[in-house]
């Protein structure tokens, strides 16, 4: 089959290549067909070492498909069925899973160790699955957990879309700050996420919505999701001063991932406020706050991975809210590639443009 591979970290190109193989399938495990998966900025993060992967390795974590093949064990699943890819699976038996924080759960990333792709005569003859999946590909290997069904209403683009994105953002607003109803919130960056957490924002009944980007075309595409102003980084302070009069934002959500935008968040935020940090940063990128701000001004801050709650009632969530009509997520693909055209995509979503890529397989 096909695969896109990038084969050092650092690397700025995918290596299309044929020949490939989806291995690893047995008890537990399902093989899919993927038909449709979105490039998320984590995967440039991945590609560039700023989130941990081991290489050589196929990107991708955000998709959707059919199941071609379950293994031993497998129950819930058969062949043909519908499903999106779940990156961050629970196992239902840790601690985390116990106490209901299942986003918690580690599985996903113990996956992550265990090569899940192999290029026969090849060097190296194994490859890895971003996160334990590893999307841009025809088909991937997975843990059962990984593949959740869809319904049949919901076009794989948009269940792709959900398997990260959506999800990530939405749930930030309603599972990790809980914004009330008539309240202010700016939201600093405006890629998929971030205009998913703008939509968030607006479903919960949120007064006053700023979106914050340094790209015009993404703060254009923020007020058409619900912001009710956008502007450039070097005019929040302003907002901040003219909306909330010098007090600061109920909520700011942070989903860029560095720490000089984080500080920025902390700023813009209220005392007794909430920030939300949304963004996958690096290990070596540290957010200073002194002690006293943090004891005086009693700002909650507040991560939220993966939307920070129960990702499978997410992910139900999302699609009743997607018919209802409440939340665009056809809106957010604003580009369409196949997976040759890849790299193509990525340098897109380096200069900023557009909001999310759907690569079709």
């Amino acid at each position: 089959m096909r695969a896109a591979v990038l084969h050092e970290t650092g690397q700025t190109r995918l290596d299309v290549l044929d020949g490939v193989e989806a291995v690893g399938l047995g008890p537990g495990r399902v093989r899919l067909r993927m038909r449709a998966t979105g490039l998320c900025h984590s995967d440039v993060s991945a590609m560039t070492g700023v989130l941990p992967q081991p290489a050589p390795f196929v990107p991708g974590h955000e998709g959707a498909g059919e199941v071609l093949e379950v293994g031993d064990g497998v129950a819930g699943l058969a062949a043909g069925d519908r499903v999106l890819v779940c990156w961050l699976p629970a196992c239902g038996n840790c601690p985390s899973c116990a106490r209901g924080q299942t986003q918690l759960c580690l599985t996903g990333f113990l996956n992550a160790g265990t090569p899940n792709f192999a290029r026969p005569g090849g060097s190296p003859e194994h490859l890895f699955g971003f996160a334990g999946t590893g999307t841009f590909a025809e088909e991937v290997v997975v843990d059962a957990g990984c593949a959740v069904p869809i319904p049949d209403d919901l076009p794989y683009d948009i269940a792709a879309l959900i398997g990260c994105g959506v999800t990530t953002g939405l749930g930030a607003v309603l599972n990790t700050a809980r914004v009330a109803a008539g309240s202010s919130v700016a939201v600093i960056g405006c890629g998929g996420v971030g205009i998913s957490t703008v939509q968030g924002a607006r479903a919960v009944g949120a007064a006053q919505i700023v979106a914050v980007d340094p790209v015009e075309s993404r703060r254009e595409a923020a007020l058409r999701f619900g912001a009710s102003e956008a502007v450039a980084p070097e005019a929040l302070a302003d907002a901040r001063d003219r909306i909330t009069g010098g007090e600061g934002f109920d909520y700011v959500f942070e989903v860029v991932g560095t720490a000089a935008t984080a500080r920025a968040a902390y700023d813009a935020t209220r005392r007794g406020g909430t920030l939300c940090v949304v963004g996958a940063g690096a290990l070596d990128d540290f957010l200073k706050l002194s002690m006293f701000e943090l004891f005086f001004d009693e700002k909650r801050i507040l991560p939220s991975l993966y939307g920070g709650g129960d990702v499978r009632r997410s992910y139900q969530r999302t699609i009743a809210l997607w018919r209802a009509g409440r939340i665009d997520l056809a809106g957010l693909i604003t580009h369409r590639v196949r997976l040759s055209e890849i790299n193509d995509a990525i340098d897109q979503m380096r200069t900023g443009a557009g909001l999310r890529t759907c690569v079709e397989i």
